[in-house]
């Protein structure tokens, strides 16, 4: 059951940020905290992956603010919040012992984040007056707090 509700969470987490999830899966794998030695996703946890997708996860972070910005409904924003969340629910699902239960439930929970999440986002918008970057901020907020929530627990 634990491995259904990270795995799910991380896979949330991808959905609304695409590339926080895989930073903080990285992290905690590079510092011990999630063991992915011996299987295919180990490379999360090579020297350089944690800090490379931190920055790349900065970057979209300041990305998601800018009007120009696609939806995350799009095809391209939204198949790469299916692959986000497939690669860390497997890498929640190698720490917890099932890499294939653990990747579907990433992807469910990328699909569930991302519609989710825009819905959310977009009935808060409306809720305050039309003004996004408050509500931007707080799903920042949220998605990083839940990645190392999961991140910490899932062991």
């Amino acid at each position: 059951m634990e491995l259904i509700v990270f795995a799910f969470l991380i896979g949330v987490v991808a959905g609304l940020r695409s590339m926080t999830a895989p930073a903080v899966v990285s992290l905690a794998a590079r510092f011990g905290h999630l063991s992915l030695t011996g299987s295919w996703l180990a490379f999360l946890g090579y020297r350089w992956t944690p800090w490379i997708l931190l920055i790349v996860a900065l970057l979209e972070l300041t990305a998601d603010k800018l009007p120009s910005t696609p939806s995350r409904k799009a095809p391209v924003p939204f198949s790469a919040r299916i692959i986000s969340g497939a690669l860390c629910g497997a890498a929640i699902g190698v720490a917890l012992d099932n890499i294939y239960l653990g990747l579907g439930c990433g992807i469910v929970g990328a699909i569930a984040g991302t519609l989710g999440g825009y819905a959310a986002r977009a009935g808060l918008v409306r809720a305050i007056g039309g003004r996004d970057l408050p509500i931007a901020l707080l799903e920042d907020v949220i998605a990083i707090a839940l990645a190392a929530c999961v991140v910490t627990f899932a062991k």
